[in-house]
């Protein structure tokens, strides 16, 4: 089978080790990055060294530029590696670009991350004949060492990925397990949104966490930063977002069940699972509260969940406590700047519509 061609939207920790880990695989891959700042190491050196248990070597990148038409006119499939805060930005600069045929993957959609996009093409009436389809978490555990230099701590075993018009997910996967046989197809992009388990410990860890953070130590964020009384929280945000999927007819992971799936990872609670895990051994903690683990998982992923909880008679009161503490932090109304189904355009739609807008039919 002919290989693919990607592009990486994004040059931060996942898009450069995904752009470099393309590129020793084989396969022609060109990146794109809206500063040209995070651009000049792989400009200046012509790749993108990887380094890690599972990849090692440098992966040329013969275009990389802050001009999307260029990158992404001859290209299959179209990687977006970027916060969510993005996505909105990405979709409408890409919009007069795209060309029939070509498959956009958000990595991660976060929460109703393809819906959105799938918004903006609309506004933006983009007439592309494009599948936009969302994956339920990033690939790589990893992280940007160098300004053209990345390192992959762990790949995860399995990623599900789900097409806004479901029933084309199969041709997604046909083309991306060329590159990843990691992907899987996911029921629908409700169930990859849910599925997303880092939005929800990211921004909890930091906030439970936020003296230390904030003071001169550095800690092992998942390792030291989830003790005992923070993974009994953290298991109380997970009931509440699994009963609004659940709300949705969606049955989502645990955490726990997550972390078996993606890493093997196992224990009799939450803590003793995160601490099976050997890839999140040596992710050391931010050191300030002003990351996209906050900026980013609140407004893109806490708020759309308890969006929809509230419209659909689910209490969250956990998830709406992180949200209210993480805007008197910041200052910011994460609520209105969310993904609130207002935003999304998702407000007051039955259950039946929902579902049906799960599966491309509206």
């Amino acid at each position: 089978m002919e290989k693919p061609k990607f592009a990486v939207i994004g040059a931060g920790h996942g898009g450069l080790a995904m752009a470099g880990h393309l590129s020793i695989m084989g396969f022609d891959v060109k990146l794109f990055n809206r500063s040209k700042e995070k651009l000049w190491g792989v400009q200046s050196t012509g790749g993108i060294r990887i380094e890690g248990e599972e990849v090692e070597g440098f992966g040329e990148i013969k275009v990389a530029s802050t001009n999307i038409a260029e990158v992404i006119d001859d290209v299959d499939i179209i990687m977006v590696v970027i916060p969510a805060t993005g996505h909105r930005c990405v979709a409408e600069i890409m919009a007069p670009h795209l060309k029939d045929g070509q498959i956009v993957i958000l990595n991660p959609g976060r929460t109703f991350g393809a819906i959105e996009f799938k918004t903006v093409l609309k506004q933006k009436e983009c007439k592309a004949d494009v599948i936009i389809s969302e994956a339920q978490t990033l690939i790589y555990a990893s992280r940007a060492i160098g300004p053209a230099h990345a390192k992959i701590f762990k790949i995860k075993n399995s990623i599900p990925v789900s097409a806004i018009r479901a029933y084309l997910t199969p041709t997604v996967l046909n083309k991306l397990r060329i590159a990843f046989p990691q992907f899987v197809p996911g029921d629908n992009v409700f169930k990859t949104s849910f599925d997303n388990i880092g939005a929800i410990s990211h921004p909890v860890v930091c906030l439970m966490n936020a003296g230390w953070i904030e003071d001169i130590s550095e800690f092992q964020f998942y390792i030291q930063g989830i003790q005992n009384s923070v993974a009994r929280v953290l298991e109380k945000v997970d009931d509440e977002r699994v009963k609004v999927a659940a709300a949705l007819g969606i049955r989502a992971l645990t955490a726990r069940e997550w972390l078996y799936l993606a890493y093997d990872a196992s224990g009799k609670n939450l803590r003793s699972a995160i601490l099976a895990n050997p890839g999140y051994r040596g992710i050391m903690a931010p050191t300030n509260l002003e990351v996209r683990y906050i900026t980013e998982d609140v407004p893109m992923s806490l708020v759309p969940i308890a969006s929809v909880g509230e419209m659909l008679g689910v209490p969250t009161p956990t998830i709406k406590a992180f949200i209210h503490i993480a805007s008197i932090i910041h200052g910011v109304d994460y609520w209105e700047e969310g993904r609130n189904v207002k935003k999304l355009g998702i407000d007051g739609m039955t259950l039946k519509e929902l579902r049906l807008l799960a599966i491309g039919e509206i």
